[in-house]
């Protein structure tokens, strides 16, 4: 049998968590809710909805290669010009297209421990050696990071809020640490959850991109917009770093009706204030019935929250699957007595308690 090349063996299949429809098969329960993918719970904007159902009749169609029109709406939208996005099919593509572009064999990538696992896949593919950096109060230590650059490093990953603690660095932290990366050096802020974030401390890294530094920002339709399924992401970068990564850039990598599906999402702004509303009151609705358990949270910039526990989180994910109820055991990320929990719909919320409060000593 053909051999991989090395790097491949080094990589573990990414785990993404349980559909409903394999639970339901495996063990016969229909009344099954999934709070274990960072999905809006509230689900795609009508004007979206109206959009896919228009666009379903063209499917027998190419996309459009460039997703012109989607690049025209959302630079309008950003404030800039097309030139600088670039599309993926999901924000996870187009950080593997900075990885294959700019990561030879013999580099180092930086990272933090406890992010977001699709780093170390791209860094493991292109051969290139991981620099992983601990994280401190489970979020990024971006002056450790700084430290850790030397003449082999070509790319940092910074995930603002993070992937599945839902900590943030801030304004101030991330200006120190942009003054001592070297100007040959990549940065990548990946701000997947970036309508979320309600802090006035939280860093706006567009002016780095409009500067001309390395600089990628990675955002995503995916979650607030509620088209995870249609798997829409982008990259913010100064042109001459677009113009590389379109080079390798496979074709039509964004469908049709993904496209004409942002495009309305992003006129909805109303489906998003209530999505993060949605969100506001859900998070307060989980931190009150944590502390009134007694059960350790990290506080989130995010749609999720990761909780502590004193037993095997894959356990806890075991005995909520059976009360249907899906969560995201996390030990993968280093956190092997933790979930992560996606926030939901009030009626969401309260079975995910009611199932938590079945689970024996979860203390």
């Amino acid at each position: 049998m053909l051999k991989p090349k090395p790097s491949i063996d080094t990589i573990q299949p990414y785990q993404g968590g349980k559909p409903i429809e394999e639970v339901r098969r495996e063990l016969g329960i229909t009344d099954i809710i999934k709070l274990a993918s960072n999905e809006n719970p509230l689900g795609p904007s009508p004007l979206a909805m109206q959009a896919i159902s228009e666009s379903a009749t063209q499917v027998h169609l190419y996309p459009d290669g460039n997703a012109y029109y989607l690049k025209e709406d959302l630079a309008e939208y950003i404030g800039i010009s097309a030139e600088h996005l670039i599309f993926g099919n999901g924000s996870n593509d187009v950080l593997q297209l900075v990885a294959e572009a700019y990561v030879a064999p013999g580099d180092e990538v930086i990272y933090a421990a406890g992010a977001f696992v699709v780093y170390s896949l791209v860094t493991k593919l292109c051969s290139a050696t991981a620099v992983v950096v601990p994280m401190v109060k489970h979020t990024h230590n971006l002056s450790a990071m700084a430290a850790a650059i030397t003449d082999k490093t070509k790319v940092i990953f910074v995930a603002n809020p993070n992937n599945p603690t839902g900590t943030m660095v801030t304004v101030d932290e991330t200006a120190a640490f942009m003054e001592q990366v070297p100007d040959d050096v990549l940065v990548v802020f990946d701000e997947a959850y970036y309508e979320y974030v309600d802090r006035s401390d939280y860093p706006q890294t567009l002016p780095y991109v409009l500067e001309g530094r390395n600089f990628v920002i990675t955002r995503t339709f995916s979650k607030i917009y509620g088209l995870a399924g249609l798997r829409i992401g982008y990259g913010i970068a100064p042109p001459p770093l677009v113009e590389t990564l379109n080079r390798i850039r496979q074709p039509f990598n964004c469908s049709l009706v993904g496209q004409a599906a942002a495009r309305a999402a992003l006129k909805d702004t109303a489906h998003v204030t209530r999505s993060r509303e949605q969100n506001t009151i859900g998070k307060a609705f989980l931190y009150g019935a944590f502390d009134d358990m007694g059960l350790r949270y990290v506080e989130t910039e995010g749609n999720f929250i990761m909780l502590h526990l004193e037993q095997s989180g894959a356990d806890i994910a075991d005995k909520l699957l059976k009360e249907g109820v899906i969560v995201r055991p996390i030990g993968g990320y280093g956190y092997p007595n933790a979930v992560r929990v996606t926030i939901g719909t009030q009626q969401e919320n309260e079975k995910f308690i009611d199932a938590l409060t079945k689970c024996k000593d979860l203390k």
